[in-house]
């Protein structure tokens, strides 16, 4: 706003005279400034300059806090009696302004320095007050100096115009400087030097490098002073050729046996990655003082050469030198990225005996360093004895408890920071917001957003980031995608954080649709981006999509990066390319623990767990020691496998590595031991795990459902409920399940029904499939119909393929037809279906028609599955195939057979014909019903296994009556324990019965 244009203030009349004085007064200077503005080329800026001037004067006039004032508001200066007054104070009581500007001159100095400024400035006087201006970088009383240093007609002093150029360059002020150094008749080397060092100081490297070069065409020789800045503008600009030009006019001029010169030359190599070249210069310096040692020791840090920065720190005190602040909080540092807990309390002992405990930047790294170390009882020790923690001081101990996850506390020490009066900034509040992303505080991280808006910073990147990480950890994704959307500028971080967040959430279409339009917006992406969309990807197996980012990869150059070659193999594992895994984790040339562990994982989901051992026994001779995750994969490997041996062989690893602590380790050697077979073992490895949560609960409940232990599975499902660890929708399956295979119709009701009230769960497609399985078990058809009507969807394969279940086992045509209609339509590649229809048919002698299934799988080309049966002995995994003969002792095994068939008749055997489907002789029927798989893998078992021991055999079907009936009779025969495991659950055979109780 023009100064002329502004409204005039009403002056008292006893006031009257000072005001016109002032008036006078303050006009002569304003034409003294401009004339000399004009003059210089710069009157374009006076205008501003003079509203800025007069602000100044009237926000000091208020006496109120900096951050409270507007800056930029058309005022008028007070009237002041004395017109030299104001400056007097003004220079005198500190220029910078404080949160309680109060005048501290008595009026008895007042009046000496009055009668100082009636008379004419000296150049000493004028250079004192330049001097003062430049430490506190005063710009306005510094022009008001320049305006009278014009008037009394000293401008063209050296000294005087020396001050000036160093005051303006420190301020910023480039062109004014300029202006007075080319008003110069002789070039000046101070002049030149302050004008260097402003442009260094204050980011401008290229522009001191270039008045460098201009004060060297002019002759002008460098000093010490001026060797620094631009070695100094040399380092921030890691222009080393030019650095070593310079450093070339250093040793010919002499000054590099300068203390200062040369740690700056020592910055300059080590900065530029010479750090050969700089620990030479360093061992040259003749007499090197702690800020020598400081300025090597400080570059050792930045560049995170912890090792070599604590061997220097060591010659350091062993040469004699004292250790500063500064070199302790380096050091600090250097045991904070080492996490070196130990040596970080020596330099703590240090800091107390040599008295720097209290300076705030040690005492800051201290708590910086105990609050990533994770021992924030001591960080708080240093911090509460902090007497005015600043705002680094909150944020390290903020920060620290979030990297370590005590949110709850984290959220404490801002409230109380809020109480103290420090304001918070935008790394504060991102340490908030990353607390409520922690514990799911989604009002609070909507409080803290509002503030975010009110402090103006709502539109900054950085904490854009961390609101879309927040809402997105809160399940709160339209929240996150409008931050998002109205983020200024939405680079390759914001689009990362937003498609993570669709990942997490498990909105994986959003998330994959997300990273064609950043492609289109000419983001780019790294391997964040690609790693977080191929685990979208993974989760809907869309391969086509997989090998597209695998293509993508090849192109931009990111196929050896092992985050992406990482998410790749387990991309192709879940989609079902294991060949496609395996080719990339052979393409790559550097092989690790997590790529090994990929492909373990992907070999075991896809039930190729004879691979997965191999696998494993590659990365054991290729030294590679195995992590607490790969034994994790290979035990559900063995339990994919019902491999006993292997699994118990894996247990020793984990003994032997200290992994039974490990939750993931525990939690799957209780499900290896349930899926083969041993519920035994698994109850004792439940009982050591030292924290279990909710999966290892559900996998007990389950191994107990699955053994046909139901009672003892609700027993242990109540003791969990005791401790206070509340199910899951997979712990109520099992709970279910565990009440199916008992018969136990009433207590699967109660828990079925009560699922919504008790624990807040939503029945789902498998907990209606258990209670309609159950249901029609039990016989109870017409209620597993009605609850099919009832349920809030469309009933999905497993409800129709329970009430297939149901329809066989009561022999209901009707029902049967109805259900295998449904699953036809549904999955009409599934063999089972028919199957189950012709199994039905052929229970009631309706041969037509299991004819006329029989054709629908021809025409249909659908192939029955084989039945097979796996055993395990001597750490090999035997495969058999009804009427199998290729087994190496297959003559033994059919001569078995025929031992047990002489004994099996003497015992009361008779042959169940009646669920052989084939349309042949009694005599064929019972032939082929006696080369069924398990029956040849428990031949081999007694052949191949030690008299007594038990034979664990795993099948792909569900057990035929006549298996059951043949395998309860061998167990009392041989007195042994035969244990079957077949698609529904695990069936323990002794002394002629079975734990099913005959009912599965």
């Amino acid at each position: 706003m023009d100064p002329q244009k502004e409204p005039k203030s009403k002056t008292p009349a006893s006031n009257q005279k000072g005001a016109l004085k002032k008036k006078e007064e303050e006009k002569k200077a304003r034409t003294l400034v401009q004339a000399w503005y004009l003059t210089e080329g710069l009157g374009q800026n006076l205008s501003l300059l003079m509203i800025r001037w007069r602000m100044n004067l009237c926000c000091f006039h208020f006496q109120k806090p900096r951050h409270q004032q507007h800056w930029y508001l058309s005022l008028k200066p007070f009237t002041f009696q004395n017109p030299y007054l104001y400056f007097t104070k003004f220079i005198n009581t500190s220029i910078e302004f404080s949160q309680n500007l109060k005048p501290t001159t008595t009026p008895s100095n007042l009046t000496t320095r009055k009668t100082n400024f009636y008379s004419t400035p000296t150049i000493i006087s004028c250079s004192k007050l330049l001097y003062k201006c430049t430490a506190s970088k005063s710009l306005t009383p510094g022009m008001e100096i320049h305006a009278r240093v014009i008037k009394f007609g000293l401008s063209q002093d050296p000294k005087i115009r020396n001050y000036l150029v160093n005051l303006y360059s420190k301020c910023q002020l480039f062109g004014y400087a300029r202006k007075l150094l080319d008003k110069s008749t002789e070039p000046d080397l101070v002049s030149w030097s302050a004008l260097i060092s402003g442009y260094s100081q204050n980011g401008f490297c290229q522009e001191a490098v270039l008045a460098f070069y201009e004060m060297h065409l002019l002759g002008i020789k460098c000093n010490e002073f001026a060797f620094p800045s631009v070695l100094k503008a040399c380092t921030v600009t890691k222009d080393l050729v030019l650095g070593k030009q310079v450093h070339g006019i250093v040793v010919v001029t002499g000054f590099d046996s300068d203390e200062f010169v040369a740690n700056s030359l020592v910055i300059l190599y080590a900065k530029c990655g010479g750090f050969g070249d700089a620990r030479s210069l360093f061992d040259a310096i003749p007499d090197r003082s702690v800020v020598s040692w400081n300025a090597l020791f400080s570059c050792y840090v930045y560049s995170d050469m912890h090792g070599e920065a604590v061997s220097l720190f060591h010659d350091m005190v062993l040469s004699g030198i004292s250790p500063n602040e500064f070199s302790l909080s380096s050091m600090i540092n250097v045991c904070t990225g080492l996490e070196d807990s130990v040596q970080g309390r020596k330099i703590h002992g240090y800091l107390i005996k040599l008295g720097y405990d209290s300076d705030p930047f040690s005492a800051n790294a201290l708590v910086d360093m105990y609050a990533k170390m994770g021992i924030l009882e001591d960080a708080s020790s240093v911090f509460d004895e902090i007497a005015k923690p600043d705002i680094v001081s909150w944020n390290a101990i903020i920060a620290g408890c979030v990297l370590h996850e005590y949110h709850h506390r984290a959220l404490e020490l801002l409230r109380e920071m809020n109480k103290s009066g420090m304001c918070p900034n935008m790394f504060t509040l991102s340490s908030a917001l990353k607390a409520c992303a922690g514990m799911a505080l989604r009002e609070l991280g909507r409080q803290l957003h509002s503030s975010l808006i009110k402090m103006d910073m709502g539109s900054d990147s950085f904490l854009g980031v961390g609101l879309i990480d927040m809402y997105s950890k809160c399940n709160s994704m339209d929240d996150a995608r409008l931050v998002f959307k109205l983020m200024p500028e939405r680079d390759m971080i914001a689009w990362n954080a937003v498609i993570s967040g669709h990942s997490q959430n498990e909105e994986d279409e959003e998330a994959a649709s997300l990273f064609p339009l950043m492609h289109t917006e000419g983001i780019g992406f790294n391997q964040t981006t690609l790693s977080t969309v191929l685990k979208s990807i993974a989760a809907l197996q869309a391969n086509y999509m997989c090998r597209q980012i695998h293509a993508l990869s090849l192109k931009s150059g990111f196929e050896f990066d092992n985050y992406v070659v990482n998410s790749l193999i387990d991309t192709y594992g879940k989609c079902g390319h294991v060949e496609d895994a395996t080719r990339v984790f052979e393409e790559s040339p550097t092989v690790d623990l997590v790529l090994f562990t990929s492909l373990v994982t992907a070999y075991a989901q896809d039930g190729q767990g004879e691979e997965a051992l191999r696998l494993y026994l590659e990365m054991q001779d290729r030294g590679i020691k195995p992590d607490s995750f790969v034994c994790s994969s290979l035990l559900n490997a063995c339990a994919s496998l019902s491999a006993y041996e292997q699994g118990k062989q894996v247990h020793v690893h984990i003994l032997k590595f200290g992994f039974m602590s490990d939750i993931f380790a525990g939690n799957s050697l209780v499900n290896m031991y349930a899926k083969c077979g041993s519920i035994e073992d698994a109850s004792c490895a439940f009982s050591r795990i030292p924290v279990r949560g909710i999966v290892s609960w559900s996998a007990m409940i389950g191994g107990l459902a699955q053994h046909g232990y139901g009672k003892e599975a609700l027993q242990l499902f109540k003791q969990m409920l005791k401790v206070g660890v509340p199910p899951n929708h997979i712990t109520l399956v099992s709970v279910l399940c565990a009440c199916n295979h008992a018969g136990l119709v009433a207590e699967a009701k109660h828990y079925f029904n009560s699922m919504k009230i008790l624990f807040g769960i939503e029945p789902m497609q498998e907990h209606y499939a258990c209670m309609i399985d159950l249901l029609g078990r039990a016989g109870k058809l017409e209620a597993a119909m009605e609850l099919v009507n009832k349920m809030p969807f469309q009933a999905n394969a497993l409800v129709w393929g329970a009430l297939l279940g149901a329809a066989r086992i009561h022999k209901n045509i009707d029902l049967g037809e109805q259900a295998a209609e449904m699953l036809l339509a549904l999955e009409p590649e599934k063999s089972g279906t028919h199957v189950l229809l012709a199994n039905i048919y052929a229970s009631v002698g309706m041969w037509d028609k299991v004819a006329r299934v029989r054709r629908l799988m021809k025409d249909g080309k659908v192939k029955k599955e084989p039945g097979m049966s796996w055993l395990e002995v001597k750490d090999k995994v035997y495969t058999f195939i009804v009427g199998d003969r290729s087994h190496s002792r297959s003559t033994e095994i059919y001569a078995k057979l025929d031992e047990l068939s002489d004994l099996l008749k003497k015992a009361g055997y008779v042959p169940m014909v009646e669920v052989d489907l084939h349309d042949v002789e009694r005599s064929e029927k019972e032939q082929l019903l006696y080369h069924h798989s398990e029956k040849l893998a428990v031949a081999f078992g007694l052949i191949a296994t030690p008299p007594g021991a038990p034979i664990r055999v795993k099948k792909n079907l569900r057990i035929c009556f006549d298996c059951h009936t043949v395998l309860k009779f061998i167990s009392k025969i041989v007195s042994r324990e035969i244990i079957v495991r077949d698609t529904n659950r695990f069936h323990h055979f002794r002394d002629g019965s079975c734990s099913c109780g005959d009912y599965w």
